[in-house]
């Protein structure tokens, strides 16, 4: 089966975690950094995870899984250590049209939690359709090894010069060779920046050209 590879907004969005140990930590902390409301359902929580809701960071139901859990929920994950439990949420999610992943399940699975290297906004993800995470991880590290510390805040000056481009340059080729240059060459934010002034010299030859 193949799979649409897709970055996802899950800002303010209910997110459900069944289960809260060691199986759930990542996941609940992977979706709190992407925003998303979350709420765990599960008898017991590692110290940690505790701590956490008692910060208000997720809502904690302390009991066991019910369908119901489900009630308007954008996707949900099942993470504790029953293998039925995650089928049987699986199946209720397949009912209500809930997205769902079941972990280390893959036939249980509507999407997976790659491995990701991130630089800030930039995030490289690696997913093996569950077949191997082991093999996404370690591509994960030969690219994290590769990939300089200061990518993040350089990519942050290179979205913001973008967005310049965008306005004073009208889409045409001129302004999709000048987007592939600056992607090549050091941005800073000073108005002196060498490629602020190649994006000057651009929009006042693409000024005249439309005059």
């Amino acid at each position: 089966m193949s799979l649409f590879p897709i970055f996802l907004k899950l800002q303010d969005r209910p997110c459900l975690v069944i289960g809260a140990g060691e199986i759930a930590d990542s996941k609940i902390q992977s979706l709190l950094t992407a925003g998303a409301r979350v709420t765990v359902v599960s008898p017991e929580a590692k110290p940690g995870l505790v701590a956490l809701a008692d910060a208000g960071r997720f809502q904690w139901h302390r009991r066991a899984y019910v369908e119901s859990d489900l009630d308007g929920m954008f996707l949900v994950v099942a993470a504790t250590d029953q293998q039925e439990v995650n089928a049987a949420v699986y199946r209720d999610a397949v009912k209500r049209n809930v997205i769902c992943n079941a972990v280390d399940d893959p036939p249980n699975c509507d999407f997976y939690f790659p491995s990701v290297v991130r630089r800030g906004k930039l995030q490289v993800a690696i997913s093996t359709a569950g077949e191997s995470p082991a093999l996404a991880q370690q591509l994960r590290k030969e690219i994290d090894e590769q990939l300089p510390q200061d990518l993040g805040p350089w990519l942050d000056d290179l979205g913001e010069l973008r967005r310049e481009v965008l306005a004073v340059i009208p889409a045409g080729e001129m302004r999709r060779l000048l987007l592939h240059e600056l992607a090549q060459r050091q941005v800073c934010g000073s108005d002196h920046c060498p490629s602020r002034q190649l994006v000057y010299e651009v929009a006042s030859v693409s000024e005249k050209t439309h005059a």
